[in-house]
C-alpha cells in the first residue's frame, strides 16, 4: 500500500462515510478547521456491552486531541491501562436548516469530523498542564493566562485523555436546497435558514470588579 500523503488522513472503512461519499474530506488543514472552530465533542464508547456517548470539552493540541474528564468518570479509567480505551469522538457545526419543497429533500448544512482509535489517559503532569491550558483556551482564546491554574489536589481529580488523530475525516454540507424537478412549481417556500452560534453580553461576577477582559470583548463573545 503506498505512503499516506502527510497532507491527507488515510481512507479506510472507519474514516469513509457509506452516504455522501462525496462530502467527506481527508485533508488535514480541513479536519483541523472544524475541531479549532469548536469546543464540545461527543466521545462514544462500549460500557458493560452497550453503547456510552458523552458530551464534553476538548482541545486539538498538533495531531492529538486532549478530552476533558473526571477521575471518577468510568471511561476514564478504562483509558488508564496499557491497552487504552477504544473510542469515537465526534465534533459538529451546525450551519443552516435546508427547507426544501419536499419533506423528503429537507436537509442541514453542517461541518463534522468524526475520528476513532485509542485513547489513553494523560499521566505526565507537564503533559496534563499543557492540555488542561489547550482545552481552556479552545474555548475562551486568552482565558488560560487569566485566571488560576489547577493545584494538585484540583489536578489530582481532573482526567484527560489523549487520542492521536489517525483514524479521521471530515464531512460537509454546504449550498442551497436540492429539490426534485417536479417538485419547483410546488406552492411552498424553500430556502436556508442559516444558524450560528450567538454570545450574550458577559456577565460579571459579585466577586469581581475588574473591567472586561480584552478577550471577552472580540466577536467571539
Amino acid at each position: 500500500m503506498p505512503d499516506t500523503p502527510k497532507d491527507t488522513y488515510a481512507r479506510n472503512s472507519l474514516t469513509t462515510p457509506t452516504r455522501d461519499k462525496e462530502r467527506a474530506d481527508w485533508d488535514r488543514d480541513a479536519v483541523h478547521a472544524v475541531l479549532d472552530a469548536g469546543y464540545l465533542c461527543h466521545l462514544g464508547f462500549v460500557r458493560d456491552g452497550a453503547p456510552v456517548v458523552l458530551p464534553t470539552l476538548y482541545a486539538r493540541v498538533g495531531e492529538r486531541l486532549y478530552i476533558h474528564g473526571s477521575t471518577g468518570s468510568r471511561p476514564l479509567r478504562g483509558a488508564r491501562g496499557e491497552q487504552g480505551l477504544a473510542v469515537c469522538v465526534t465534533v459538529t457545526h451546525l450551519d443552516g436548516l435546508v427547507l426544501a419543497k419536499s419533506a423528503f429533500n429537507h436537509s442541514v448544512n453542517y461541518r463534522s469530523v468524526v475520528a476513532h482509535g485509542t485513547a489513553h489517559q494523560v499521566t505526565d503532569p507537564e503533559e496534563l498542564r499543557i492540555a488542561l491550558d489547550a482545552i481552556v483556551e479552545q474555548a475562551i482564546p486568552g482565558r488560560a493566562a487569566d485566571c488560576r491554574p489547577g493545584n494538585p489536589k484540583e489536578l489530582a481529580a481532573t482526567a484527560v485523555i489523549r487520542l492521536e488523530l489517525d483514524q479521521v475525516s471530515a464531512k460537509t454540507r454546504t449550498g442551497d436546497v436540492i429539490d426534485d424537478e417536479e417538485d419547483l412549481d410546488l406552492p411552498y417556500w424553500a430556502g436556508v435558514v442559516p444558524v450560528a452560534p450567538v454570545y450574550g453580553t458577559p456577565v460579571a461576577s459579585p466577586h469581581s470588579d475588574l473591567p472586561l477582559p480584552g478577550y471577552l470583548a472580540g466577536p467571539a463573545c
